[in-house]
């Protein structure tokens, strides 16, 4: 009976924008140990990926460990695996984007390690049917994704222990199922555990055992470090691996040796997924509830047998209905890439689209980084350098057309200095004001909503006991913390200039806990927008549709001149409101500016924090700033000026 083939393989990665101190923290405690000990029991050959962003970051302050890295790929003791560069999710990039994302990575590894790569890692493992024309077109020969892909298509699991091949408009790549079954034993189960299951599929004559996950579990989740380094799983499970090799159970192997030697499973067409965990992540709070509810129910045990794989959430593109704000992001991605390729592709601007291409800051889960202020903020930092580089020597410019491509039409202003998205169907609010030369976007603030963990399951508490033989994973740490209240969601989704009519008694605490009801409040009203345009200004006259305002006359008008400087004019019926109200304008900014407003009022501020769950519990986060003009409804009338502070 032959040996199974054992596929180890690791995907290191930082995204765009992550703290110094994290890149240097991983290498430290993850990235140089894991290769290194690797390579002392020489544990050959294994497979490896590093992303883009954490490759220019070593390439500047270790370059000695790519070095070695180099060596180890030289002798053939390392296949070095493909992804988009800046780890992007290739399924939501154009066609030109994914096959150039590939390619910059491809000759990356050429030049720094000398050897040719034809694997690819798919980052977040999230597959879409066209993509193997575009993977072939990049020179791809195989992928490794998830074995759910087969699963949720009716492939039994025990047919998974081989390549597949699959096609898209006649151009064809190999599929490697990686075995969920070894995600959640390595590095989290006794090596005895994991050696135990390799035998097994070797008396079962399974010729192929696939294990490729990101290297950060080893050393970089909460409690890894002391596991597998400390505590001694990492050389415990490397002379388990030894000892069955030199048994005649294991062989050691990558996919592209075992793309050559192992038997072709066939066909298979996969449907777009992700990961499990991905999935559920991706609905929305209540259908999220819903598909814990039903996954009690099931058990673990029918979890995990075949019905399992067809109970599924959402795909990952759903996290731009469930963000607005990742959206955002996306669709400017999407138009300025558009642009620059129209315009010839100047390399600066085309990097730029490509670093803004980054996956994390895009969606939310324990992993993901919508909610860290900094990894978006490096997006919309990306995306104002392509523009402002784009857009050189030109005047202001509006082009009215749906952006975001929901079926509201928004106003695109831009300039040589700036960039602002208004939506008159969403309350006329501005949902993007980008200044170039500071690259912020200062709208771009979360809004405060409700997670589907801020409300455990019913029947699901915290605090679950972990084997004492073992390591909680990530997922386990998922269940292991509870909140003791829940945090305040915001009434309205936050942008600059949200317009409300509050009464006397609405405190400052309560505004920004959320908890206030407003007399009028013109969020989710659809406006009526002209323009009113000279040589050195654009103002957006919006005023509500007939009978779609809350609250009588309201005439708004947004001013964005030629120097990038945002200003608001209001004229409202004061009759319309009880005589001790006041009319408020929320501006929620990413960076603190400065209000000049007529006549004078009082300003309400203060911070806007969220409380989200990652890998290391709830976290609570500034995500920007609040202020609130509060203007007596008497006034009628009253202008607001945001000056952004240079320092910003």
């Amino acid at each position: 009976m032959n040996p199974v083939g054992f596929v180890f393989g690791v995907h290191l990665h930082q995204p765009v924008g992550n703290f110094d101190h994290v890149f240097a923290d991983h290498l430290r405690d993850v990235y140089r140990p894991l290769v290194e000990r690797l390579a002392e029991r020489h544990f050959f050959p294994f497979t490896l990926h590093i992303s883009g962003p954490l490759l220019e970051w070593l390439e500047t302050h270790d370059a000695a460990y790519l070095d070695m890295i180099g060596r180890l790929a030289a002798d053939g003791h390392v296949e070095l695996l493909l992804a988009g560069f800046y780890e992007p999710v290739l399924a939501s990039l154009l066609p030109a984007d994914r096959v150039e994302q590939v390619a910059w990575m491809r000759e990356a590894i050429q030049r720094r390690f000398g050897v040719a790569a034809t694997g690819l890692w798919l980052t977040e493992r999230v597959w879409e049917p066209d993509l193997a024309a575009h993977l072939a077109d990049a020179g791809v020969r195989y992928v490794v994704l998830d074995d759910r892909h087969f699963l949720v298509s009716g492939f039994e699991r025990d047919q998974l222990h081989a390549p597949f091949w699959t096609e898209s408009g006649g151009k064809r790549v190999a599929l490697f199922p990686i075995d969920e079954r070894l995600r959640y034993l390595i590095p989290f189960r006794p090596p005895a555990e994991i050696g135990a299951y390799l035998r097994d599929l070797r008396a079962a004559g399974r010729p192929l055992a696939v294990f490729v996950d990101d290297g950060e579990k080893f050393g970089g989740w909460p409690g890894t470090k002391d596991w597998v380094y400390t505590r001694g799983w990492l050389a415990q499970f490397l002379d388990a691996i030894d000892a069955l090799v030199a048994a005649g159970d294991v062989r050691l192997t990558t996919p592209g040796a075992a793309l050559d030697t192992v038997r072709s499973g066939g066909l298979a067409y996969l449907p777009t997924a992700s990961y499990r965990e991905m999935e559920a992540w991706a609905l929305p709070p209540v259908a999220a509830r819903r598909l814990a509810v039903l996954e009690q129910e099931l058990g673990e045990a029918r979890l995990a047998g075949p019905e399992g794989a067809l109970v599924r959430g959402a795909h990952w593109r759903n996290f731009l209905v469930k963000y607005p704000e990742a959206n955002r992001m996306h669709k400017k991605m999407l138009a300025l890439s558009g642009l620059c390729r129209a315009r010839g592709d100047p390399p600066a601007a085309r990097r730029a689209i490509g670093r803004s291409q980054c996956n994390d800051a895009y969606w939310h889960g324990v992993f993901g980084g919508l909610y860290l202020p900094h990894l978006r903020a490096a997006i919309w930092r990306q995306l104002a350098l392509a523009e402002g580089e784009l857009r050189r020597g030109e005047g202001l410019v509006v082009e009215r057309l749906d952006f975001d491509g929901d079926g509201a039409e928004e106003l695109w202003i831009h300039s040589a200095t700036c960039s602002a998205l208004v939506s008159p169907q969403r309350g006329g609010v501005v949902e993007e004001y980008t200044v170039f030369e500071q690259g912020i976007n200062y709208s771009d603030v979360l809004t405060r909503r409700r997670e589907s963990y801020h409300e455990p399951a019913p029947g699901r508490a915290g605090g679950e006991a972990t084997a004492s033989d073992g390591a909680p994973s990530i997922h386990d740490l998922e269940h292991m913390v509870r909140l003791q209240h829940l945090p305040p969601i915001d009434p309205a989704d936050r942008a600059l200039l949200v317009d409300r009519v509050l009464g006397s008694d609405v405190s400052l605490d309560g505004y920004a806990g959320g908890g206030f009801e407003s007399i009028a409040c013109w969020s989710r009203t659809t406006f009526h927008a002209t323009l009113e345009q000279s040589a050195v200004a654009v103002e957006v006259v919006l005023k509500p549709i007939p009978d779609a305002s809350p609250g009588g006359l309201l005439e708004k008008r947004i001013r964005l001149d030629q120097t990038g400087e945002l200003s608001a004019r209001y004229r409202w019926d004061p009759a319309a409101f009880p005589s001790d109200a006041l009319f408020c304008p929320e501006m929620s900014v990413s960076h603190e500016v400065e209000l000049a407003v007529s006549p004078a009022a009082d300003v309400w501020q203060f911070p806007v924090a969220t409380v989200s769950r990652s890998e290391r519990g709830f976290e609570e986060t500034v995500q920007g700033y609040s202020y609130t003009p509060r203007w007596p409804v008497r006034a009628g009338e009253a202008r607001l000026t945001m000056r952004v502070r240079q320092s910003a």
